[in-house]
């Protein structure tokens, strides 16, 4: 591994230590769609971003770590 990928990691790293617990504090507060209410909506559309988000963070992670790229 070299100092590139390295420097890649950490700075994924600091995303998903940034990025996580707001995904945690979204999917506490997560409790269903009501439909026909906006807000509702709203919230489950921010709560599958920051989960696509840390997952998508994770993902690359690993790879990096096992040396896919």
């Amino acid at each position: 591994m070299d100092a590139k990928q390295k420097t890649k990691i950490t700075e994924l790293e600091a995303k998903l230590a940034k990025y996580m617990p707001i995904y945690l504090e979204k999917k506490r507060q997560f409790r269903g769609i009501k439909h026909e209410d906006s807000l509702s909506e709203l919230r489950y559309t921010q709560y599958m971003v920051y989960k696509d988000l840390v997952e998508g963070l994770e993902r690359e992670i690993v790879r990096l770590k096992i040396g896919k790229y």
